[in-house]
């Protein structure tokens, strides 16, 4: 069995294989997105422990940390104004092609969107809204705070805020991060600091 030093050793050697789009598994499509939105590896001006999601939306960015101040930099789609949640999670539950129910909440603000999916809710599959994969957020105490980093095939949704509160990566790219993060994973989204940029 692999411990945590060997694991991240692991996960940073193939980090560095290239500076193109990271593989994902066969069934899911790559999606094309512009070149500034690939992920790539990069170095931190800040001190982040290993092995962590951090989720700044001012950027719209989801970093995966690495040893020696290194991250995998993902571009995501986030939460609208009002709906974003900052604080600090963990990964409570992981879940491929996850099925999808709209929260009580959204159906409240959306009924005519959402009402129709609140008894049954959708299957898992690339189009679901939570996408090829998901990582669910939880806290202590709270449990399942019903947050997720999950996929999307709607490309024109990243770098803007457009969710529900969650934050989306297209699914070839989820499944690369969703591979990555182990369960217990800490994961922190930070607060907006330009609440009017969408």
């Amino acid at each position: 069995m692999m411990n945590r030093r060997d694991l991240i050793k692991t996960t940073t050697a193939f980090a560095l294989l290239g500076a193109t789009p990271l593989a994902a598994a066969p069934t899911v499509p790559t999606y094309n997105v512009p070149e500034k939105y690939l992920p790539r590896e990069v170095s931190l001006r800040v001190n982040l422990a290993p092995g962590e999601v951090h989720v700044f939306p001012d950027e719209f960015a989801v970093y995966w940390t690495l040893p020696e101040q290194r991250a995998i930099r993902y571009t995501c789609g986030i939460g609208r104004v009002g709906l974003y949640e900052p604080g600090e999670f963990y990964v409570g539950a992981k879940k491929e092609f996850p099925s999808w129910k709209p929260t009580p909440d959204m159906v409240k603000r959306s009924p005519a969107q959402y009402a129709r999916y609140a008894e049954d809710g959708i299957k898992g599959g690339l189009t679901n809204p939570l996408g090829a994969r998901a990582l669910y957020l939880f806290e202590p105490g709270r449990g399942d705070t019903f947050l997720r980093l999950h996929g999307t095939h709607l490309p024109n949704t990243i770098g803007r805020a457009v969710s529900n509160g969650c934050a989306r990566l297209v699914n070839d790219q989820m499944v690369d991060l969703y591979n990555r993060v182990p369960m217990q994973s800490r994961v922190v989204l930070y607060p907006r600091m330009l609440p009017n940029r969408s």
